[in-house]
């Protein structure tokens, strides 16, 4: 009877346990999330529902019979051109807001979006059975960039360096991953028709996960050199 008895306590710890963990690291990921988007200067509220709507548009929502999550923009050569809300629009949106919220200068925000437009070109390419894809650890050389030019461009004025890296980081993607690859995408010669989402599938990951890191990583860099000085 005991020894039933520890057997189903187990049971229903290892059970515990399977739930607890991966509730614990969705936590610890929501937290880091909302932090970053805190750090570029939203409210922890803003960045809540902006953490939300950028995931749950990252998946199709179908609303009356249209899908919501990816606009459709044209047709050609079997291929369904259209743009996602959580992988494109959002972020574009979001870029503008923080460009006149944080009075960014616009030639900063050019020559970052330029260095990361060349590296996301060079280390994506373009597959007609997956989308625009990137390796792994290629993916995440676009948000160290971002971030180390953010740095340089604004190190007299730190509190702004964060929003451009988030900016250079995923409009940079965008371009240079979606946009400069997508007619040679489309031109791969399909038997049915295929979706082909700006900001979508693979490198809806891509773009997002470079905002974020980028910005993290500018945390970490200003935050060590503000102690340095803080030391002095």
């Amino acid at each position: 009877m005991i020894v039933a008895l520890s057997s189903i306590v187990k049971t229903i710890g290892l059970y515990f346990l399977a739930i607890l963990i991966p509730l614990l690291a969705l936590y610890i990921v929501y937290l880091i999330l909302t932090r970053a988007f805190r750090y570029m200067g939203f409210s922890s509220l803003e960045a809540i529902i902006i953490v939300f709507i950028s995931f749950l548009f990252g998946f199709d929502i179908i609303l009356f019979g249209f899908n919501i999550s990816n606009i459709y923009l044209f047709s050609y050569n079997n291929w369904r051109v259209g743009i996602n809300m959580g992988g494109a629009i959002i972020p574009i949106l979001l870029s503008v807001y923080l460009t006149i919220k944080k009075r960014i200068p616009i030639k900063k925000i050019l020559i970052g979006i330029s260095i990361v437009t060349i590296i996301a070109f060079f280390v994506t390419s373009p597959d007609p059975n997956k989308g625009i894809i990137s390796y792994f650890p290629y993916w995440l050389l676009p948000a160290f960039f971002a971030s180390i030019a953010s740095v340089i461009l604004l190190w007299k004025n730190f509190k702004k360096a964060a929003p451009l890296a988030y900016i250079s980081g995923t409009i940079g993607v965008l371009i240079g991953a979606d946009f400069l690859h997508i007619w040679k995408l489309l031109n791969y010669n399909i038997s049915e028709t295929t979706n082909a989402v700006i900001g979508g599938a693979d490198v809806f990951d891509m773009i997002y996960i470079t905002g974020i890191l980028a910005v993290i990583l500018d945390g970490i860099i200003m935050y060590r050199q503000r102690s340095r000085e803080g030391v002095r």
